[in-house]
């Protein structure tokens, strides 16, 4: 059982557990928002170093797989409506079409993934923990680097768009390993 399960109020389908899973998705959504604006940029790629993925890796873990990719569905919506939620408070249905949108798109299916995994328990052991958040951040780095590459092609992708990065998801899966099984016995 994933930790937004075990807060859950107990009447399921009842008006607070609509509210309960409305503020899920909202508070999901804004937190990834926040990390989003923990950025800085390289002088030789589009795309930024940010929190971002750990955010959304947090977020699939925390919610499970539907409720994880709806927030991050409720995030995109939230930027192409013009809240300045992605990386350095940029907005706009721009993002997702320019060279970093494969990251973002990414993100669903990652958040998916990661709920998934969560749900069936391996969130619970440092290893399968590790291994399921370098699932997630495998999911969101192909997607950005195949979308990258049509703007800058496949060789100049990587360089871009893949190796910069590696260092930072080791330290963001290794942070992961170590913190949801602590929190899983502290809930």
């Amino acid at each position: 059982m994933i930790v937004a399960e075990v807060l859950a109020p107990r009447q399921t389908r009842s008006a607070v557990w609509w509210l309960y899973q409305v503020t899920l998705v909202l508070c999901g959504s804004a937190l990834i928002a926040l990390f989003a604006q923990i950025s800085f940029y390289l002088p030789f790629t589009p795309v930024p170093i940010t929190g971002q993925t750990f955010g959304v890796l947090l977020i699939g873990a925390l919610l499970g797989r539907w409720r994880g990719a709806l927030t991050v569905i409720a995030y995109l919506s939230e930027g192409i409506i013009g809240l300045p939620v992605f990386a350095g408070a940029a907005c706009s249905a721009a993002c997702l079409f320019g060279p970093t949108g494969g990251y973002l798109v990414g993100f669903v299916p990652a958040a998916f993934l990661v709920g998934m995994f969560a749900e069936h328990g391996w969130d619970k052991h440092v290893i399968l923990t590790a291994l399921t958040m370098l699932i997630g951040s495998g999911v969101i780095l192909a997607a950005g680097v195949a979308w990258l590459s049509v703007f800058v092609g496949h060789e100049n992708a990587l360089a871009m768009g893949l190796y910069p990065f590696l260092i930072g998801d080791v330290l963001k899966i290794a942070a992961a390993a170590v913190v949801f099984p602590s929190l899983r016995r502290l809930v």
